[in-house]
């Protein structure tokens, strides 16, 4: 099939749509890759057989070497004769080793111990080969910029309303400590997915009949697979979803995180703010009809996309209810879970773009703090001529207001104007003046928030990717 003949707009316009991107993911999300896995799972079955000295170390020998050898087409065109998946690996294996070495090939071992276990191993390392790095990379870009302009004074909002002054440091740096977490949450999340080999109804019973303690065995099969087995095994066909769900969830939070900062900075965009806007580039157009336009399309496609993943979480949910041991009520609907995550890794991929483009506009900042320059003052009246004693101090800045309104006269000036206020007003020491007389003198902690956070999340990454041996 070509690539334009795709049903999924992610295969032929996002995923399928660059082939650097695409390249990176292929090995853990396609079902080549999947394949792969499973793969490598059975051979992994077949040597610790031999360990045990079920078979010789030579079978297992004859297997791995085959399972090199094993590819999604031919595994695909045996499932169109049998009608069952995991079966078809089998017999494709086994066609490629000695007819003694056949039997050992997926011995006590259900469909389930092979899928679930290789589920494990490609989200395992898809979370630690491209997700994890890819956001730690996004994670600096944010702290760079944000420490560029901790000290670029810019008017918070609430309610879409201009409210009190901070910096456009600490506004990023709110995201780079939400997505940081996340991003520590799904390094977590990945090293804790689980395998198993527990047979037809997950209590050992075919292992039984061979060894007094097949958890060991089990154990072994899975630490040369670098898993580890459920901490309690009960009796189930499957891998506990949880530790699946808990992954899905994880990257459903953080692309969250990316959504919510992709909306602000699109509003950020809009003509009357233009607080950042993206650097000037002739090839690009943002209008099809109208030459003048740039248009914030990166981060109104990361919304976009996150409108149409995060709903997924409600299938991973459905997905671990099973009747008894196990049905195929999740067989179809836990293989579109790849998506979500390439889907998540795109918009990673799309954001990163997105702010090497980005202009921060520091005059236009400045523009709409003097804007709302004497509006901002109120909240500090208020606080400091309550704190210094003054009663009903929030009703009486109100009237001043309504002076402000009333007279046109500013509210700094009404202020000092206040013989009600005076006597309280010369209590107020140095920095508290400084923090009426300019919106840019109340900024609180902004700025040393704004580098304590850069700071941390810094040293938090840096951990991170030594464990991972991320440059």
């Amino acid at each position: 099939m070509q690539l334009y003949e795709a049903v999924s707009p992610l295969d032929f316009r996002y995923y399928g749509g660059d082939e650097t991107f695409m390249k990176r993911l292929l090995p853990y999300v396609s079902e080549a890759g999947y394949v792969t896995y499973q793969a490598k799972v059975e051979a992994a079955l077949t040597r610790t057989l031999a360990n045990y000295g079920v078979c010789s170390a030579k079978f297992a020998d004859e297997v791995e070497q085959a399972v090199d050898q094993v590819t999604a087409e031919e595994v695909y065109e045996e499932q169109k004769r049998i009608r069952h998946n995991i079966r078809s690996l089998v017999n494709v294996i086994r066609s490629k080793i000695s007819p003694e070495a056949r039997p050992y090939v997926h011995l006590f071992a259900t469909s389930a111990d092979i899928l679930d276990t290789a589920t494990s191993m490609r989200f395992k390392a898809l979370i630690e080969n491209v997700i994890v790095p890819d956001l730690i990379a996004l994670e600096k870009q944010l702290i760079a910029i944000a420490r560029e302009h901790a000290e670029t004074p810019q008017i918070g909002r609430t309610h879409g309303q201009h409210a009190e002054p901070i910096t456009f440091g600490y506004a990023l740096a709110l995201y780079i400590s939400r997505l940081g977490t996340r991003t520590e949450k799904i390094y977590e999340a990945g090293q804790n997915l689980r395998g198993q080999f527990s047979g037809a109804v997950g209590a050992f019973n075919g292992l039984s009949l061979i060894h007094d303690n097949p958890e060991q065995i089990e154990r072994d099969f899975l630490e040369l697979l670098d898993l580890k087995p459920s901490d309690t095994h009960t009796s189930t066909q499957c891998v506990e979803p949880e530790f699946i769900s808990d992954l899905a969830y994880q990257v459903t939070a953080a692309y969250t995180v990316l959504a919510n900062f992709a909306d602000d900075m699109r509003h950020l965009y809009r003509t009357e703010i233009a607080e950042v806007g993206r650097k000037y580039n002739p090839q690009l157009v943002g209008s099809s009809t109208m030459p003048h336009k740039v248009n914030p399309e990166a981060f109104e496609n990361i919304k976009s996309l996150w409108k149409a993943f995060v709903p997924r979480m409600q299938t991973v949910f459905m997905d671990s209810i099973l009747e008894h041991q196990r049905d195929l009520t999740n067989s179809a609907s836990s293989r579109f879970l790849t998506e979500l995550i390439t889907a998540f890794d795109y918009s990673i991929y799309r954001l990163r773009r997105a702010l090497d483009e980005m202009d921060v506009k520091v005059e236009n900042m400045q523009r709409n703090l003097d804007m709302s320059a004497e509006d901002t003052i109120a909240e500090p009246i208020y606080l400091l001529m309550a704190y210094y004693g003054f009663p009903d101090a929030y009703d009486h800045t109100r009237k001043l207001i309504a002076q402000v309104h009333e007279t046109g006269k500013s509210l700094t000036t009404l202020l000092w104007e206040d013989e009600t206020f005076k006597p309280f007003l010369d209590k107020l020491t140095e920095p508290q003046h400084e923090a009426l007389s300019a919106p840019t003198n109340y900024i609180g902690a902004s700025v040393r928030r704004t580098y304590a956070t850069c700071d941390e999340w810094e040293s938090r990454i840096d951990n991170l990717s030594t464990s991972l041996d991320v440059p």
